[in-house]
């Protein structure tokens, strides 16, 4: 398995650092921009993407790339929704999402405003939907930014260092240990079960706030609704 594992790390290590960056960076501007986060992987490539890090400059060129990425990516979200939003959510693709992941989206940003936008970074389905809501229910685009950057720089600093660290890890172990490889597979599967137990644990835990409820629960920031006076 070593001999494989080098072979495939030695071949992303080999794409251009600037083109790796910038690819991870497109790859997670696409998964963040309206819907298509729900069919292109950017996890996946910037997992990848940052299998190749062996510096400390070329991990934080690509969390960068990855942080501009996801920025623009939510921004391309939030002015669509603020443009055509009802359109989108009248669509084809906007009836397969379903009226009830719209509502529960409106309902979440409704509820609990600002933190609403920082954590669907972090939860299936909402991530994609919560842009453009945000962008439906005239809040501040400033105020957006304020509340997704933190999120995304979070999300990306996390799969950039984990993929980092795993193919580190290998690199060393690999012409002493045979066992480097199966180490090397085990952290890249444990991240994946804890960021999918972590979203669920999440969306349980934030549950009351998606679902409905004879009485909403009171708001950590309101999201202004369409049509009243806010400072864009």
């Amino acid at each position: 398995m070593n001999e494989v594992l080098t072979w495939l790390l030695d071949a992303v290590q080999g794409v251009d650092p600037v083109a790796r960056a910038l690819i991870a960076g497109v790859a997670i501007m696409l998964e963040t921009s309206v819907l298509i986060g729900l069919i292109v992987p950017g996890d996946t490539v910037v997992l990848v993407a940052s299998t190749a890090v062996t510096t400390p400059l070329e991990g934080v060129s690509l969390g960068l790339a990855v942080v501009v990425g996801a920025m623009a990516g939510e921004s391309i979200g939030f002015w669509l929704g603020r443009w055509i939003g009802p359109l989108i959510r009248r669509s084809w693709v906007g009836r397969r999402i379903g009226e009830a992941s719209w509502a529960r989206a409106e309902r979440y940003l409704d509820r609990r405003g600002g933190v609403a936008i920082f954590l669907s970074r972090f939860i299936p389905v909402l991530h994609s939907l919560v842009p453009l809501t945000v962008g439906m229910s005239r809040f501040p685009y400033r105020r957006f930014l304020l509340w997704t950057l933190p999120a995304c720089i979070l999300w990306a600093a996390i799969y950039v260092t984990v993929g980092a660290a795993a193919a580190g890890t290998f690199r060393h172990l690999a012409e002493t240990a045979h066992f480097a490889g199966y180490l090397f597979v085990g952290i890249i599967v444990v991240f994946i079960a804890a960021v999918w137990l972590g979203k669920r644990w999440l969306t349980r835990a934030e549950r009351r706030h998606l679902d409905h409820a004879d009485e909403p629960a009171a708001p950590a920031e309101a999201a202004p609704r369409a049509g009243t006076d806010v400072e864009d």
